[in-house]
């Protein structure tokens, strides 16, 4: 009887965790829809809005171009890693996470490299290298484009200083609630397209072309971190609600054969008791 105490435990345990991970998988259902409608909304602007600023970039010449598009050497870089504050999201901030040593260790090997923190996991990951510069993990509290802009203005005020020659942000782009793209975007300097120099007739500048792009490349940067910061969150909550729902199906086939093997285990209890009350009768009658 102590097996089938012990397979009793187990089916208890087992049933527990999956009344869990099946609350946190629709809990992260819910927050998917809003958090997917906050960023289906918000990209094709922000799309529209890098390329129109990449296009009118590209037509300035050098005297008049943008600070924010100043080619430089390549000698001190800054990532922006973003992840979540949570786990129990499957591979989701590893993803990340191993994106941007790829890049620290590979791509950028003979450049000093820094790191900003958006997110408790990045910062825990990447703090013990002592090169992370901020940590913004409090900007989910309150996800919002002010506080987002505070962020993208201090990457740009250190970009402007030479604090650093190039900033790229490395995030989860979300596709759907199972699938999301791990995505690494220059931020700094303005990449202008290829060709653009050719493609500005469709524009009518007013008041000039250096005074617009000057006053709307700042937005458009703001714009283009607080996207991948949604893009992210909304990221999150897919990959949480897909990894609770394997986890629950996973907790529900366990039960299943703990039942199984407990109701083999009682059975087999059962007969040995009849067996033994059986041959105990035979004995009295001899």
């Amino acid at each position: 009887m102590a097996n089938l105490k012990e397979i009793r435990n187990r089916i208890s345990s087992v049933s527990s965790t999956m009344q869990i991970t099946s609350a946190m998988k629709m809990v992260s259902a819910a927050k998917l829809k809003k958090a997917q409608d906050a960023i289906t909304a918000m990209r094709p602007y922000a799309n529209k809005l890098t390329e129109l600023l990449q296009n009118l970039s590209g037509t300035l010449d050098a005297d008049s171009g943008s600070k924010y598009a100043t080619q430089r050497e390549v000698n001190k870089v800054l990532i922006v890693a973003i992840t979540s504050n949570r786990g129990l999201c499957g591979a989701f901030n590893s993803n990340i996470i191993k994106e941007v040593s790829k890049l620290a260790t590979e791509k950028y090997t003979n450049q000093e490299v820094s790191f900003v923190a958006i997110g408790k996991k990045a910062n825990d990951a990447f703090k013990k290298t002592n090169k992370v510069i901020a940590n913004n993990s409090d900007v989910f509290d309150d996800l919002t484009f002010d506080n987002v802009a505070n962020i993208a203005q201090m990457l740009m005020d250190k970009f402007v200083e030479g604090e650093y020659d190039k900033i790229e942000i490395v995030y989860n782009k979300f596709k759907n609630a199972a699938t999301q793209i791990v995505m690494t975007e220059q931020f700094l300097p303005i990449v202008p397209i290829e060709g653009s120099s050719n493609n500005n007739q469709d524009y009518i500048f007013e008041p000039s072309k250096v005074e617009i792009v000057e006053t709307l490349i700042p937005k458009s940067l703001k714009t283009q971190l607080y996207k991948s910061i949604r893009d992210s969150f909304a990221s999150e909550h897919g990959a949480r609600m897909t990894a609770m729902h394997k986890a629950t199906d996973n907790a529900t086939e366990l039960r299943d054969q703990l039942k199984l093997t407990y109701n083999k285990a009682r059975q087999a209890a059962i007969t040995n008791e009849i067996l033994e009350i059986v041959g105990g009768a035979e004995a009295l009658n001899n």
